[in-house]
């Protein structure tokens, strides 16, 4: 079946307080997604963003972002009133997120909202109960990331590696006296995770009723600032202190001379075989519950990861290693019932055979990105000519330029050849996005996605994320008339030229 989707984060949805949420906008953003033939929504990952604000630097693989939870709902349940959220400072641009102002409004907020509900609680058993429902509906994991919350704040937001010795390798007198003396902060986060999951459950049903798919994301890593590193520090490359011995990143390339260095830390894959992998197979449960498919970041790494040594200031020193493999995947299908997982595999860059067999030997589809395609050597494997059927096109990804800040910024003869590939040498410049939208559309890709903004023919302004760069990424969003009708026709329209309909969409 030919299918197709847009991406579009749920930050940068249209929403009345800050950043986009799962509010009234999102539910209308589904119903004009199946108006315009979709028959998926893919997203960003949900985890809570630390700094920087990226949704791939989250405080745990196991939460959800209180940001996203909607407060015009607290409101409706008596937790809130609208005078109190209306005379927070969210920022004055609906077209930017201000995470300065949105830290300093949301939590304050929140809190109000849970110190009503936990007295509600009180009310309803006559003895402060907090703790009762984040057991009955929150995962093991998600509750950790509660409590690991309430000693960052106790420590003054600082990272684990910088706490006092007791808690910081959770000796466990420490552990339950810190469990103890932080009981109410532990259920100010349990709070939050309740109401995301409540939340986040509703959206995710009636996306489903609609007939919309929600795909979404699995970073490869977690960050070291984490309850997951904290946690479980046996799942790391950690030394007797449990501080990294090497961290993630990327080797020096075309792109910057001496490499990225993430410093997310590296996994001990010897231990997580020896254990069946049996974190992982946590997480990827945690992800088959909020998602309908998930995309796997980083999908390399799972054949051989980039190493670097603790303490170096750049990613020149670095160096291969091997990692799990196909095991891995093995058991993933094993634990979850076949070969046909819905997982997209994310098997962008530089790519050796090695991965490339990987990708093939597990049978997901792996990545398109048109945005790559069109270079000098005219002959790249992203040219829509040399697709096969089991993957997922897209004309750019949220770490891509727009279509039309990219076309724009081509040289002659990239631009010459693009034109001449898709035939039409004289579509003016600003409406060239239409025709790389056809050409995802028409290709023989199963899945084709494509970013809101490009629908929408936006500039550079309007771009998700530029790798590398910090304090203007994350921040770009829609306002709630900018798919209206007429350009949903026209979506429509191109889904069902080219098949892409799907039997919930056909007219």
């Amino acid at each position: 079946m030919r299918e197709c989707g847009m991406l579009l984060p749920i930050a940068s949805l249209p929403s009345r307080y800050g950043i986009g949420a799962f509010s009234k906008e999102a539910y209308d953003f589904i119903d004009k997604l199946k108006a315009a033939g979709q028959q998926y929504w893919q997203i960003l990952p949900l985890g809570p963003t630390g700094f920087g604000d990226s949704p791939y630097q989250s405080f745990s693989a196991f939460a959800g972002n209180p940001y996203f939870i909607d407060l015009e709902k607290l409101t409706e349940e008596g937790l809130l009133t609208e005078e109190e959220c209306q005379v927070v400072d969210f920022g004055s641009d609906d077209r930017d997120i201000d995470y300065g102002k949105l830290y300093d409004g949301r939590f304050p907020l929140l809190r109000k909202a849970y110190e009503r509900w936990k007295n509600g609680l009180a009310d309803a058993v006559h003895e402060p109960a907090v703790h009762g429902p984040a057991a009955e509906t929150l995962g093991d994991e998600t509750r950790e990331y509660c409590f690991y919350m309430a000693v960052k704040n106790f420590f003054g937001s600082k990272s684990w590696n910088l706490w006092d010795e007791d808690i910081r390798l959770r000796k466990p007198e420490a552990v339950a006296a810190y469990r103890e003396m932080l009981s109410d902060e532990i259920g100010f986060y349990e709070f939050q995770q309740i109401k995301f999951e409540e939340q986040w459950g509703s959206l995710k049903r009636y996306a489903n009723g609609q007939g919309i798919r929600i795909i979404g994301d699995i970073p490869i890593y977690v960050a070291f600032d984490g309850a997951d590193s904290w946690s479980h520090p046996e799942l790391f490359q950690f030394d007797a202190d449990n501080m990294p011995v090497a961290v993630a990143g990327c080797p020096p390339d075309g792109f910057s001379a001496t490499g990225q260095l993430w410093g997310n830390p590296l996994y001990d894959w010897e231990y997580h075989k020896e254990t069946r992998y049996r974190w992982w197979m946590d997480r990827m449960a945690y992800s088959f519950h909020l998602y309908d498919v998930v995309r796997v970041d980083h999908f390399r790494g799972f054949d051989e990861y980039y190493s670097i040594p603790y303490g170096d200031k750049t990613a020149e020193y670095g160096h291969w290693e091997k990692g799990p493999g196909i095991g891995i995947f093995e058991t993933m299908q094993q634990r979850f019932g076949g070969q046909d997982l819905p997982i997209i595999a994310e098997d962008l860059g530089f790519l050796t055979p090695t991965v490339l067999k990987l990708v093939r030997d597990t049978g997901f589809p792996g990545m398109k990105v048109l945005e790559f395609a069109f270079d000098d050597t005219e002959d790249s494997a992203y040219l829509p000519h040399k697709y096969g059927e089991n993957c997922v096109v897209y004309t750019g990804t949220h770490d891509n330029d727009t279509l039309a800040g990219w076309f724009a910024s081509m040289n002659d003869r990239d631009k010459a050849f693009a034109r001449e590939y898709i035939g039409n040498r004289y579509t003016p410049e600003e409406e060239i996005h239409w025709d790389f939208i056809r050409l995802a559309l028409a290709s023989v890709a199963r899945l084709a996605v494509i970013p809101v903004q490009d629908y929408l023919g936006t500039g550079t302004e309007s771009r998700t994320n530029e790798p590398s760069t910090l304090g203007k990424n994350w921040r770009w969003r829609m306002r709630s008339g900018d798919l209206d009708e007429t350009l949903i026709g026209k979506c429509r329209r191109m889904a069902r030229i080219y098949g892409r309909l799907g039997t919930s969409g056909s007219d």
